[in-house]
């Protein structure tokens, strides 16, 4: 590209030869002015100039200049490009206090490694190159498009995401960036679901890791010989997707009093599957469900869980509107008189709860890690603002109320991305049988403290961003679809209401197993 320097961009500052400069690249905007969405007025003064400060106040950088990188023709003489390529040292991303993670930002921790930087900047790449500069027109198509799942799987992305460590031998892939499979841990899938939640969608997070995150793993866990070789490569090469069909339209939480019913067959060969499912991410195209259906008595003891494949006679799908999680194929799910074969049965007759529940805390534990880096974001895009806004002859960050607004964000983050990591590193050391019967507790308190704060977090930056917040699209878009999604923290894996009181009645209950005396 031609380099300008500041005299020459100067020359090119009226309607019939107009450039500007943003982030050190020169633009030609001269047949954009009639189509910018403000009007070209408000551009004229900036014609001929630096508009870097001016542009980052009204447009989200990454979308639009992605968006519009075909008018780029230079780049201005004494100006670095701003990188796109994350660098891997002791910093890493924004150095904008609390605006990543702690370990990001140079401080010491006990749980991160060399193989977690690299991991970081392999993931970041991806999530930037792929998901970024796209989420906004996702969300304005309502669909995120199946290419991506595709080249997540290609990548081997997907395959980071089953909960499994060391890495699993079944895996269709290798580690990613030279990690050895002995190295792979909790915090590499801490990681990777932190960083797919910077680009602010519950729904395309939810395409890319429902499936290989809280599905698949009843295959993993339960599933027989002859379905672990069908589907597993399948899925995580996204080659197949896979959807969790549990909750019903009259029993979210409450799952041990689910009516979908499956009745065995006189010859004992099938079951004949009846009834409805709600709110079942990826169900409008998902190839295989994972169905919990009565199969016996009333309760716990009378669940399995049914291998569904579409194309099964009686199973009919159909899209659900939501207030966020847009793109992320939610269905309502119609089973009738589905015939299925009794070898499609996932682990146990009638032992299905067991299996639902032992993967509530890998579930769980997606929804708080993207429940934090949301929450993040929101107070990330929250402070540039309040640094480039000016009121009454001062910065926004200048004004009391403001501060006191961002001090309360980052305190409850880094709280709760502090008792994160440590339930991480309880996972990574104790069996899952240990970590199901004394982490239940805690991770569901955490599940509360986590979509609580992103909530609290997504208001206040929505206040400090005024009406850039309340516009889809734009510098504000970020936290707009935030704070749509905050009801898609709060809800799934369990309700606020019943994860604060399953979370003290289990930590009290181990207790008293230790030896507590109350």
């Amino acid at each position: 590209m031609k380099t300008f320097s500041a005299a020459e961009l100067a020359n090119h500052s009226t309607e019939d030869s107009a450039y500007i400069a943003i982030n050190g690249k020169i633009y030609d905007v001269t047949d954009f002015l009639d189509a910018h969405p403000g009007g070209k007025r408000v551009m004229l003064p900036v014609l001929g100039t630096d508009a870097t400060q001016v542009f980052k106040l009204y447009h989200s950088v990454v979308t639009v200049l992605n968006k519009y990188k075909h008018l780029a023709i230079g780049v201005l003489e004494g100006h670095e490009l701003e990188s796109t390529e994350p660098e891997n040292g002791d910093t890493f991303g924004s150095l904008v206090a609390y605006a990543e993670p702690g370990w990001y930002q140079g401080q010491y921790s006990p749980y991160y490694n060399d193989t977690h930087k690299r991991f970081r900047v392999w993931i970041r790449k991806i999530v930037e190159e792929h998901m970024m500069p796209y989420v906004h027109q996702w969300e304005v198509d309502g669909e995120v498009p199946k290419s991506l799942y595709k080249t997540f799987g290609k990548e081997g992305v997907l395959s980071c995401m089953t909960g499994v460590a060391p890495w699993p031998s079944w895996a269709p892939h290798k580690p990613p960036c030279g990690i050895k499979p002995e190295e792979w841990d909790s915090f590499h899938e801490l990681i990777l679901g932190d960083e797919m939640a910077r680009c602010a969608s519950v729904g395309a997070g939810a395409v890319l890791t429902l499936g290989p995150s809280i599905a698949l793993p009843c295959i993993v866990h339960f599933g027989t010989d002859a379905m672990k070789q069908k589907i597993i490569g399948e899925v995580l090469r996204g080659e197949k997707s896979i959807a969790l069909a549990i909750t019903e339209p009259f029993a979210g939480s409450d799952v041990a009093n689910i009516t979908a019913e499956a009745k065995l067959s006189e010859d004992g060969t099938h079951f004949v599957l009846s009834g409805e499912k709600k709110w079942i991410t990826n169900g409008v195209w998902a190839d295989y469900f994972i169905v919990a259906a009565r199969t016996g008595g009333a309760g716990m003891t009378g669940i399995s869980l049914l291998l569904v494949e579409r194309g099964m006679k009686g199973l009919h799908t159909r899209a659900i509107k939501c207030q966020g999680n847009t793109g992320s194929g939610t269905a309502f799910v119609i089973m009738d008189k589905i015939i299925v074969p009794r070898e499609n049965v996932i682990g146990k007759e009638n032992k299905g709860f067991m299996c639902i529940m032992k993967n509530f805390n890998h579930e769980r534990f997606g929804i708080i890690v993207g429940a934090i880096r949301s929450a993040r974001v929101c107070y990330e895009d929250a402070m540039h603002h309040a640094n480039r806004r000016r009121t009454f002859g001062k910065t926004l960050f200048e004004h009391g109320v403001i501060r006191n607004k961002l001090a309360h964000m980052a305190r409850q983050i880094e709280a709760a991305q502090s008792w994160l990591e440590n339930l991480t590193y309880q996972t990574s050391k104790m069996s899952q049988e240990e970590a199901m019967m004394k982490l239940g507790g805690p991770i569901a308190l955490l599940k509360a403290q986590a979509t609580q704060t992103v909530e609290y977090c997504a208001r206040e930056a929505s206040q400090i961003l005024g009406g850039l917040s309340y516009t889809r699209g734009g510098v504000g878009e970020r936290v707009e679809r935030i704070y749509r999604d905050v009801r898609g923290y709060a809800i799934p894996g369990g309700s606020e209401e019943i994860m604060l009181d399953l979370g003290i009645r289990q930590s009290v209950k181990i207790s008293q197993m230790l030896g507590a005396k109350m």
